[in-house]
């Protein structure tokens, strides 16, 4: 076998057991490879902040830049004539610039970085350089070639950027033993970082995050291994039973964050009902809090347990002379600075040296034409001597010139056409000369004060593209969580009767109540038909609704009164039921079920009620009495399929309400817990009274408004706002004394409450976003204690509310409570707790003002 090896030609014999050494081929290989993926895959370049693939899309781009859009199947053809590594890498990395709007203008769908949304397919997806790419990254006259990879073309080695890309765009790489994680930073503030560096001074960038969001950036560190950010997603109450996630933590998804809340949930951390994700243009993550959570504490447990909080670590590394380099990104942006200042200064020089070429052939092109040089090549012979005999022309005047004239200058004299030396004209010769003269003069200038230059073009680009890229994400301390108390609004249900639709998304129609996704809704018709159905956005449940609620299952003390006409006989019935248990999208019939049956009354009672009702029969009626009254009270509670009492068996022209049903459940007494902002019935807070039936309260706000609002234990209210809350009472006065921002006076005025909407408030003072409520007060002479200021005295006033106004309308704007510059007013009864206060002193803000302050916060909020 030996003999014919080639490789063994002197026929030695091989042994089986022989081996080669691979140990220093292995460390070679290795370090070769971690080289290549360190420098030409993962790692941008500090002088341009990009990555090979993504330099090399941006030269693929300019090269097919006409001004219109190219598709990006195109744009990734012609760039892997720079890029061996493939058609995907190429195609996910130019979303990934797109995606960030900066560089590259699209159009198509090109995902959404938000939801986790993916691109559409190359081939339907358009793309072409923005105006901020072309004035800011390319000029072929500053920018290093080499050869691309297989020698046919030729490449930049980094681009000329002169803005610091790096920063703007963040960028994300792991290469081998080594990885890279520059944050994105806000456009508007690294111009003006630059500015300052300009300037001499120092500057600190943060983070700006396109997903907005908030972040504590304590722990940044300037983006060196080892810091640490925290990012939080924006979350707002929107009622006590919904919080709405308006932005997300960058890095994660709306998907990937609902997944997280979800996981929560089903371990136990947060007790939510449902999660909707409504995002379209903006971000909307709707949550559904189960009964009796509180929203603060839910906020708190979705920061601690889900993806609304998440942590980054940032790990700031770039190529600088062909090394990897760990660096902090206040330096990268100084060292961004300083190479956009070069730059501009070599496009200066590069300028100048253009306008001095022009200014010196203008010059020959006027001495070869008005001194008729040209006449004295006419008897040359030779091309040596035509260029002998201009160039003798031209010596007098070769003393003027900034450098020596060269035979290529003279080569450019002798192929001028003789139709532009017979139409020279000597005044726009010198014109011209003179727009040369004026721009060198001016490049000249900016040349002596390059900074100054530099600063003015950072200001240009901002005035140019800084609109609509201010701070997204909110600069925030995470020691301790703020979370804002808001009025109890849940999931609404409308309804539109005529038509036969209900749901949560029909919000011009018929608004019925506050609600839940995860509610069943019941639903009565004229028909006599009973449906319970799984509340939608927008659901179908037959023509002609009489009554739409959400349906409690078992719930024993709803009962609802009917009077139908029985379809066959013609006789009104009358029956009182309860729906306990149903199958749900099944209709019931609540009638006998006979053709023509309808239903003529009908009312839903929460607490059991029996109401009495005057019953009008037709005047064609054979009945000797055509109106009589009818208590429900005296037929008993049955099952909803029962047939019902006859009520009369003459035609019946209509039933009004005679008398409100009494309920036989006894009161509750309801108290109020201003720390939580909630009701209760475990006597914790103030007693607000006892409750019965269709009882309401009475909420004020400082802001001026007021509502009703039912006793339900779900309700929150605006603890840190509420003003008054207590039963309401239709007939008791409201004295109040507000602020009027627009005059910037004191009012009172008295009026009684005459609006019914529940959960809508109304606002009794102006509307101006100065006006607030000062006190209010329900008893029938209320008295106030108001401090004034007469010149330079103070004096304490009382008056008697009641005695100061009359009652008028609640809409009424009021009288002016005294001519006196008011300092405060408090309730006489107020006065007397806070007169037992100690260490405390009035502080007056401004001239109208005037708040309570402790002597030891004085120095912490800075006001001394």
């Amino acid at each position: 076998m030996s003999e014919n090896n080639p490789t063994n030609p002197e026929g030695k014999e091989e042994s089986l057991h022989d081996s080669i050494p691979v140990t220093g081929m292995y460390k070679d290989w290795f370090l070769d490879y971690a080289s290549y993926v360190i420098l030409e895959r993962a790692v941008p370049a500090i002088e341009d902040g990009l990555k090979p693939v993504q330099r090399r899309i941006l030269h693929a781009m300019k090269e097919m830049d006409d001004g219109r859009f190219n598709k990006v199947a195109n744009i990734i053809g012609q760039s892997m004539q720079y890029h061996p590594h493939g058609d995907a890498s190429i195609g996910d990395a130019m979303v990934n610039m797109g995606q960030k709007e900066l560089l590259i203008e699209t159009q198509g769908n090109w995902g959404d970085i938000r939801t986790g949304d993916s691109a559409a397919a190359a081939r339907y997806i358009e793309a072409r350089l923005s105006k901020f790419a072309l004035e800011v990254v390319f000029n072929p006259q500053t920018t290093e070639w080499q050869l691309s990879y297989d020698g046919r073309k030729r490449e930049p080695i980094t681009l000329p950027v002169k803005f610091p890309l790096l920063l703007a765009q963040g960028v994300e790489g792991i290469a081998v033993g080594l990885s890279t994680k520059i944050l994105p930073h806000n456009f508007c503030e690294l111009i003006e970082g630059s500015i300052a560096i300009l300037n001499g001074e120092k500057t600190n960038i943060l983070p700006d995050f396109p997903t907005g969001g908030l972040a504590d950036f304590s722990e940044y560190h300037e983006g060196l291994r080892g810091g640490r950010i925290k990012v939080r997603a924006r979350i707002e109450e929107e009622d006590n039973k919904t919080l709405l996630i308006k932005d997300i933590p960058f890095g994660t998804t709306t998907n990937s964050l609902i997944d997280s809340i979800i996981k929560a949930n089903d371990k136990g951390k947060i007790k939510i009902k449902k999660v909707v994700d409504n995002t379209a243009k903006d971000v909307e993550i709707q949550i559904q809090l189960a009964p009796g959570q509180s929203p603060d504490m839910t906020i708190d447990a979705l920061y601690a347990f889900t993806d609304c909080e998440v942590s980054i670590s940032p790990n700031a590394c770039v190529i600088i002379e062909e090394k990897p380099v760990f660096i902090s990104v206040n330096d990268i942006l100084e060292y961004n600075t300083k190479q956009t200042r070069a730059l501009l200064k070599r496009e200066l020089e590069i300028r100048r040296a253009e306008l001095m070429e022009k200014l010196l052939f203008s010059s020959l092109e006027k001495i070869f034409i008005e001194n008729r040089i040209y006449r004295d090549i006419e008897e040359c012979e030779t091309w040596e001597a035509v260029i002998q005999t201009i160039d003798k022309g031209l010596d007098p005047f070769k003393p003027d010139f900034y450098r020596e004239i060269t035979t290529e200058d003279i080569v450019r004299l002798t192929e001028i056409k003789i139709k532009r030396i017979s139409k020279f004209d000597t005044f726009k010769a010198d014109e011209l000369m003179r727009k040369l003269q004026d721009e060198l003069k001016e490049v000249n200038y900016h040349l002596k004060h390059l900074t100054a230059y530099a600063i003015k073009y950072y200001e240009n680009l901002l005035i140019k593209y800084g609109k609509g890229r201010e701070r997204k994400t909110e600069i925030r301390a995470f020691d301790t969580i703020e979370a804002t108390v808001v009025a109890a609004n849940n999931a609404k249900l409308y309804v539109n009767r005529a038509d036969g639709f209900v749901g949560y998304g029909l919000k011009k129609d018929e608004f019925v109540c506050d609600c839940s996704d995860l509610d069943d809704i019941i639903v009565f018709r004229r028909d006599g038909k009973c449906v319970v159905t799984k509340i939608q956005e927008k659901g179908f449940v037959g023509k002609d609704i009489i009554h739409v609620a959400v349906f409690r299952k078992g719930d024993e003390r709803m009962v609802y009164n009917l009077i139908y006409l029985d379809g066959t006989s013609g006789k009104a019935m009358v029956k009182r039921f309860q729906v306990l248990a149903v199958t749900r999208d099944r209709e019931y019939d609540l009638t006998k079920g006979t053709k023509g049956s309808k239903v003529l009354y009908m009312t839903a009672n929460p607490n059991g009620e029996a109401e009495i009702i005057t019953v009008y029969l037709t005047q064609g009626a054979k009945a000797r009495i055509k109106v009589f009254d009818f208590d429900f009270s005296t037929i008993d509670i049955k099952g909803r399929s029962a047939g019902g009492n006859i009520l009369t068996k003459y035609p019946v022209r209509k039933i009004q309400l005679k008398m409100e049903g009494v309920s036989t459940l006894g009161g509750l007494d309801i108290y109020y817990d201003a720390s939580v902002g909630r009701l209760n019935t475990d006597q914790r807070g103030k007693l607000i009274g006892n409750f019965l039936g269709d009882d309401k309260i009475i909420v004020f706000y400082k802001s001026g408004d007021y509502e009703l609002t039912s006793f339900e234990l779900t309700n929150r209210y605006e603890d840190n706002q509420v003003l008054l809350i207590e039963k309401f009472d239709s007939q008791k006065v409201v004295s109040l004394v507000y602020y009027d921002g627009g005059s910037k006076n004191y009012y009172v005025k008295r009026f009684l409450i005459e609006t019914s909407t529940m959960n809508k408030k109304f606002n009794v003072i102006s509307d101006h976003k100065m006006s607030r409520l000062i006190v209010v007060s329900t008893e029938k002479q209320p008295q106030v204690k108001v401090n004034v200021s007469k010149g330079k005295e103070k004096e304490a006033l009382e008056f008697d509310l009641d005695m100061l106004m009359d009652i008028k309308g609640w809409k009424a704007i009021g009288n002016k409570l005294t001519s006196h510059q008011v300092l405060d007013v408090k309730l006489i009864d107020q006065q007397k707790a806070e007169d037992n206060e100690e260490g405390e002193e009035d502080i007056e803000v401004g001239s109208t003002v005037s708040f309570k302050l402790k002597k030891d916060d004085e120095e912490q909020l800075g006001l001394f």
